[in-house]
């Protein structure tokens, strides 16, 4: 959007009472004079959605708003405007009586209305206009290509290749050509794959080879969910053309293979990190999906409280000494170092980095691939950083002593040191780092803050519905919110008054499912978390070995809220169920 509609756009927001004149001026300062994008800070920041963002838009164009996300198009009237055109410049055919058709438009447009003009004056129509989110677009862009009749043309046009039915391939034979690799069927079937996977919001994607079929599974906030099913004689033509675009050696079947591929999918450049692995008889696939338009998330957009917002920012503020994120797999911990890297990113300092992979690219941090394989490890590139003058250090994660020892070491000499190590809760990162042989002394020095989380699925806005626990598992959540000091409970809940009411002002929800989250009743994901600042109470106890040196002495020494009292807290809120708090707390 031009800055002058940029502005205009910034002054309904305050009509609406959206956001407050000072916080126009806010964003107009850090957003608009930067030349960002108002509308992907707005979301992102969760300072209006993206329907409501939409409308006003729609004002601000001079164009009527409308809401494709309840509504399915008839083929008949979506088929006006061709795929090609549609997908080039994100227009809807929606709607057409008599002579008039509606076209919704993501952006204002020229070239789209002159596209569509063209289009119309062939047939004497008249052309109604209407702004529509990119959501309304992707969902209905989607009826033009279903997955399932995708994919089922492609494979009959392989069977009549091939002259014979595809269940009764043989899939003995592993020898390819590269005729089958990069025929259009089998390349379609893979951009198919990879194009909706990208649209269903997925993480990953796993392509498995069974017995007698090939399985292709998208994981959608933190769950697999099986997509569809290929069969078995065209598993390792697909595998074939993947390894193709990641560039690996299509010949190497034996030995795990890393690659990367970038592509560009709905005007959006994403990366994919591609890994193989041997099975018994063939290779499985996973693509690990890295969206870098959407960009680092903050803090606060992430789901922290504002407990764990104060320590995480009063931590990063030190100099030197180490900061950890801990939590097992898959549970964001890298996701919140790269949001305290967006925060520490000023110009006076040097940041420099070592991941396995570089999941994002951040302007104005020196990011490092490690390569254990040619001897680049995490513990040699510490070395070598330490040579690189750095202010800040992020090593993606502590995996053995040797690196442990550096970290420590470099922490030690005015570094700020991030990093990840794989604990169940804050505290045990500090056993952890004794079990990896670091002296107490040293430990009770140089650590500052433990961050421990989870990744639960936020409830759909769309379709979340009031419900009610029983009556002892109502009990055990008053039970848990009964250990934090009152004050530390209003900070978060701020109409709480008693424990007796606390379930009347505050209505539990449950997951229902509609069309916008794929019927899952959940769409994105929230941290719940604790953190543990080391006060000068607890760097004693870690010192002299204090075998009282506990959750209880943390709770003593400072204002602490657990990971799952911060999961209750907002199960409360309404934007998880207490079962999928109990899910990742178990996880």
């Amino acid at each position: 959007m031009p800055a002058n509609n940029d502005i205009r756009l910034l002054s309904l927001l305050e009509t609406n009472k959206i956001i407050s004149p000072e916080k126009s001026a806010e964003i107009q300062k850090e957003v608009i004079d930067k030349e960002g994008n108002l509308s992907v800070f707005l979301i992102a920041q969760k300072i209006v959605d993206e329907e409501k963002l939409t409308e006003l838009k729609a004002e601000v164009y001079g164009l009527n708003y409308f809401n494709l996300a309840d509504n399915e198009v008839p083929e008949a009237i979506l088929n006006f405007l061709p795929e090609e055109i549609s997908r080039t410049y994100k227009i809807i055919c929606f709607g057409k009586e008599n002579k008039s058709i509606k076209i919704g438009l993501v952006e204002s447009n020229l070239k789209a209305i002159e596209a569509v003009n063209f289009l119309a004056a062939d047939e004497k129509l008249k052309v109604e206009y209407y702004l529509i989110s990119n959501s309304s677009f992707q969902k209905a862009f989607k009826q033009y290509q279903k997955l399932e009749e995708e994919i089922s043309s492609a494979l009959e046009v392989k069977a009549k290749e091939e002259g014979e039915e595809l269940v009764t391939v043989s899939s003995e034979s592993s020898d390819l050509n590269t005729d089958d690799i990069n025929s259009a069927p089998v390349s379609r079937i893979v951009s198919v794959v990879i194009r909706h996977a990208v649209e269903a919001r997925a993480s990953d994607i796993h392509i498995e080879p069974f017995a007698k079929e090939s399985r292709v599974r998208y994981r959608i906030d933190g769950i697999l969910h099986t997509s569809l099913t290929l069969p078995k004689s065209i598993h390792n033509a697909v595998i074939a053309r993947i390894k193709v675009l990641a560039k690996l050696k299509l010949d190497e079947t034996r030995v795990p293979q890393d690659g990367r591929i970038r592509l560009v999918i709905n005007n959006r450049e994403i990366d994919f990190r591609v890994s193989t692995l041997p099975l018994s008889s063939n290779e499985k696939v996973v693509m690990r999906i890295l969206d870098t338009v959407s960009g680092v998330q903050t803090l606060e957009s992430l789901g922290f409280n504002q407990i764990a917002l104060r320590r995480m920012r009063e931590g990063i503020k030190k100099t030197s000494g180490i900061v950890l994120v801990t939590g097992p797999t898959g549970s964001g911990k890298t996701t919140t170092l790269y949001s305290i890297l967006n925060i520490l990113n000023q110009e006076g300092v040097n940041i420099s980095t070592l991941e396995d992979p570089i999941e994002y690219e951040i302007k104005g941090i020196n990011q490092s691939q490690v390569r254990p394989r040619i001897g680049f490890s995490f513990a040699n590139g510490l070395r070598s950083l330490l040579r690189q003058d750095p202010n800040i250090i992020m090593v993606g994660e502590i995996r053995d002593e040797e690196t442990a020892e550096l970290a420590i070491h470099a922490s030690l000499t005015g570094h700020l040191v991030l990093s990840t190590l794989h604990t169940n809760d804050a505290i045990g990162a500090v056993f952890r780092l004794l079990d990896m042989k670091i002296e107490r002394f040293l430990l009770s020095s140089t650590l500052k803050t433990v961050v421990a989380q989870r990744l639960a699925r936020r409830l759909c806005e769309h379709c979340k519905k009031e419900t009610d626990l029983s009556v002892d598992a109502k009990q055990d959540m008053v039970n848990e919110l009964k250990g934090l000091p009152e004050a530390v409970i209003k900070m978060e809940l701020p109409e709480f008054t008693n424990f007796d009411e606390l379930f009347i002002k505050y209505k539990l929800c449950q997951a229902v499912g509609c069309q916008r989250c794929e019927n899952t009743g959940y769409s994105s994901r929230v941290s719940i978390a604790e953190v543990i600042e080391i006060n000068e109470a607890l760097k004693e106890m870690i010192n002299n070995g204090d075998k009282n040196f506990n959750l209880e002495a943390v709770k003593k020494t400072e204002d602490f809220i657990s990971i799952k009292q911060d999961g209750i807290i907002k199960v409360l809120k309404g934007m998880t169920t207490m079962e999928e708090v109990l899910r990742v707390i178990e996880s």
